[in-house]
């Protein structure tokens, strides 16, 4: 996660988060005992550019390939002003609306306690956790009433994590609530 932070504005992006399993996974190990990397497939970063054309953002992957290469796991680089572009292809469900910030698409992870970020701001961390950060320190896996993602994805997401953490206490997809999911307390 250090080398990543530290060289992620090289990119020369100017919206830009690591995200998701590298940082709850990570804290999960912290948790459990577990060796660092465990369960860890990938660093995930994000940014956020106006130029939603794949040449732009596939320019952008190249430059993390070059920046990133020594790394134990890849680091996915992904523009998040073009996930509507792709979203209901992948996982065959309504688009959400444009991402106009790297903020709102952490909101939109299919689980709380995956959303969480940190970025460098003046040459210092800063975490963006927008619902609070007692489910994952509490291992809780609850789905997000504020994601656009289907059940299935949730499911499959959480019996993976639950697969490499049995400690985790996952919460049932509850139809019928927005999103498909129980209110979150803030």
């Amino acid at each position: 996660m250090a080398a990543v932070l530290e060289r992620a504005p090289a990119l020369g992006v100017g919206d830009w988060w690591l995200t998701a399993g590298v940082l709850f996974q990570t804290a999960w190990n912290g948790l459990t005992g577990r060796p660092p990397g465990t369960g860890i497939r990938d660093a995930d970063l994000f940014y956020r550019d106006d130029d939603v054309s794949w040449d732009a953002e596939d320019a952008v992957i190249r430059r993390g390939a070059d920046l990133f290469a020594d790394l134990p796991v890849p680091v996915e680089i992904r523009n998040q002003a073009r996930v509507h572009l792709w979203y209901a292809d992948r996982f065959g469900t309504a688009a959400p609306a444009p991402f106009a910030a790297c903020t709102e698409a952490i909101d939109a992870f299919a689980a709380v306690c995956c959303a969480v970020g940190v970025t460098v701001d003046g040459g210092r961390p800063r975490v963006y956790a927008p619902y609070g950060l007692d489910d994952l320190l509490g291992m809780v896996v609850r789905p997000n009433p504020a994601s656009p993602a289907p059940r299935d994805v949730y499911e499959t997401k959480a019996a993976r994590w639950q697969a490499t953490w049995p400690e985790l206490t996952v919460l049932p997809w509850a139809p019928g609530n927005p999103g498909g999911a129980p209110a979150i307390g803030r």
